[in-house]
């Protein structure tokens, strides 16, 4: 099994996911751990910020809106290269997953944070009365943008997918499929839980080193790891791998871009490929490739990504 995911870690198929393996494999190592940073207490809020049970959401700008949702274990940071320049023709609606960031998790340390924070999405498009609305989310943060888009489809006008499948159990080794997945999706929630409060620094080097090609963006997608609360993180991935939207590509009508970065190693078009075949039942996807990046795209290729942005929100 270690083979085969070191063969598709190659291929560029999805990496965030890998952090749950990197979870496993740190457990039968023993390695020790260190405290994560404690939650916020008493932090005065960002301006603009709206606070819900499942989201939190800073709004900067004004103009035609655009909501980004970041991936896993990722705070709302992880668009600071892209804001500033989205806000000056936009309304930026910069959105976190409570307990991500070192953050509260309130209502996430309950099941049901994918369908949660749909529904929070959707209440903020409605009681801000948002048109025409241009949604770009990476990993999970993809997943979520997808949801939102077959559940309320008026909500989003256009749809950026950054390096995330239909469903991300395709990753694992052969033979593996939708039907199996519960056993070992909640051996993966088991395993980050118990990481809660106490994080091994090798697991944080790890998961930058897995997701990230640039030694700055390794740094920082570690860190952000640490602050993350596990607890909400293994019930994320749970459902996660419990949710296949495969079946239901051709109910989504929304226009969608999928944003692909590969490495030097992995092959353009053969990764291209991949998600092509993923994202077969949506017709109206189109694919974009960016070389020379991990996972976390918009830190290893900041240009690159600010370019292939800057289209899909004028193209």
């Amino acid at each position: 099994m270690i083979r085969r995911l070191r063969a598709i870690a190659c291929c560029n198929r999805s990496r965030l996911p890998l952090f749950a393996i990197l979870v496993a494999l740190w457990a039968a190592s023993g390695s020790p751990g260190f405290a994560a940073p404690a939650v916020s207490q008493g932090v005065t809020a960002p301006a603009g910020l709206v606070q819900m049970d499942h989201i939190s959401v800073q709004i900067v700008g004004k103009g035609s809106p655009v909501i980004l949702i970041p991936g896993l274990s990722t705070p709302r940071a992880v668009w600071e290269g892209v804001t500033p320049e989205l806000a000056r023709k936009h309304a930026v609606y910069l959105v976190q997953l409570n307990g991500f960031g070192g953050e509260d998790p309130r209502a996430n340390l309950k099941p049901g944070i994918l369908p949660g924070a749909v529904a929070d999405l959707h209440r903020l498009v409605a009681t801000h009365k948002l048109k025409n609305a241009a949604v770009v989310g990476h990993s999970l943060g993809g997943l979520l943008g997808m949801l939102l888009a077959r559940d309320h489809p008026g909500d989003v006008r256009r749809l950026l997918v950054v390096d995330a499948l239909p469903w991300f159990g395709t990753v694992f080794a052969p033979g593996f499929d939708f039907a199996n997945a519960e056993p070992m999706a909640a051996r993966m929630r088991e395993q980050m839980v118990s990481l809660h409060g106490v994080i091994p620094a090798s697991m944080a080097e790890a998961v930058g080193m897995r997701n990230a090609l640039k030694p700055a963006s390794r740094a920082q997608v570690g860190a952000w790891s640490l602050a993350a609360d596990m607890r909400v993180s293994g019930q994320a991935i749970y459902e996660d791998l419990l949710t296949n939207l495969g079946p239901d590509l051709p109910r989504i009508a929304t226009p969608i871009t999928v944003l692909v970065p590969w490495s030097q190693q992995g092959g353009g078009e053969a990764v291209l490929d991949v998600y092509r075949k993923e994202y077969a039942g949506a017709s109206h996807a189109r694919f974009v490739g960016i070389g020379d990046s991990g996972h976390f795209v918009m830190l290893d290729q900041p240009d690159a990504f600010a370019k292939a942005l800057s289209l899909f929100l004028n193209g």
